[in-house]
């Protein structure tokens, strides 16, 4: 980690990634969108419409574009966000320009269903390594985050907005059965950039109600091996004190965790949350072990 008296804190794995983040897209984008005339939204956006109507090379666009709104949006990024964006977007430009002049084709027999999912597929992995790391490529996120400092607009309503008046202008120079198949990578796109962000551990929190709380604690303890937090409630109508106890699980120990609950009582309440991502013990480091036959159900 490289470190300054402003604080600035940059990672050299993060400006990696971030890299890495932007092959992945500038090849879903070079190899498939372009290739099957697929439009995308954004700033990338424009720069197939630029390429179309003016003949600009989109890796040099993307750069021409960029540039006046990392200027005017400097005094709204911080010291970090800067220079994760200027990386982003230079990487974005270059490997662009690379792809273009590397002679590797993707063989899909024009099936343009296929291509909706492969762009999808490539934008969304490459997008979610970017912002999982912390980058961005510039572009309507700049946008959208100077109206939310200065309109109070969300970043999404605006990015989505932006989108829109995009892909509406991408109709000057595709078809109507093109669009339809860039909405499909647009959807698929969105699904893959969540599940990158998110990340592969995936968990659920479960809330428990119930006045067997001590008993179902350390069944939960002794056979998950999972730990349990109780939390104090107070019920609305009757006002009376009692314990809630909250823990998180992986899928695969749900079931599990239901029926410990069932066992012990059936008349208990039970909420179970998506939890987006989970860090820490038995998630992204070791679970203590168990003995394998050791309360098995």
């Amino acid at each position: 980690m490289y470190q300054t008296k402003d604080k600035l804190q940059v990672r050299l794995v993060d400006l990696i990634m971030i890299a890495l983040g932007c092959a992945f897209y500038a090849f879903g984008l070079v190899k498939v969108n372009i290739a099957n005339s697929l439009a995308e939204g954004g700033i990338t956006g424009i720069t197939l419409i630029v390429r179309f109507w003016l003949h600009i090379d989109p890796a040099y666009s993307t750069l021409i574009i960029n540039i006046p709104l990392i200027i005017i949006a400097f005094r709204y990024l911080g010291k970090n966000a800067l220079i994760y964006t200027i990386h982003g977007t230079i990487s974005l430009s270059f490997f662009i320009w690379l792809w273009q002049r590397v002679p590797v084709s993707i063989n899909i027999s024009h099936d343009m269903f296929i291509a909706g999912l492969l762009a999808g597929f490539f934008g969304g992995v490459g997008s979610g390594i970017i912002y999982r790391f912390g980058g961005t490529t510039g572009g309507t996120d700049i946008v959208a985050r100077i109206f939310e400092k200065k309109q109070g607009v969300a970043m999404g309503k605006t990015l989505l907005s932006l989108d829109c008046v995009v892909l509406g202008l991408s109709l000057s120079y595709i078809s109507i059965r093109q669009m339809m198949y860039t909405l499909l990578a647009s959807y698929v796109f969105s699904r893959i950039i969540s599940f990158t962000q998110e990340g592969a551990y995936a968990a659920r929190g479960v809330i428990i109600f119930s006045n067997s709380y001590p008993e179902i604690t350390q069944q939960i303890i002794t056979k998950l091996g999972r730990g349990v937090s109780q939390i104090q409630t107070t019920g609305a109508f009757s006002k009376e004190q009692g314990q809630a106890i909250y823990c998180v699980v992986s899928p695969s120990e749900l079931t599990s965790l239901k029926r410990i609950v069932e066992a012990v009582d059936k008349h208990a309440f039970v909420s179970i949350l998506t939890v987006n991502e989970a860090i820490g013990e038995g998630f992204t480091y070791a679970q203590p072990q168990r003995s394998f036959f050791k309360h098995r159900f």
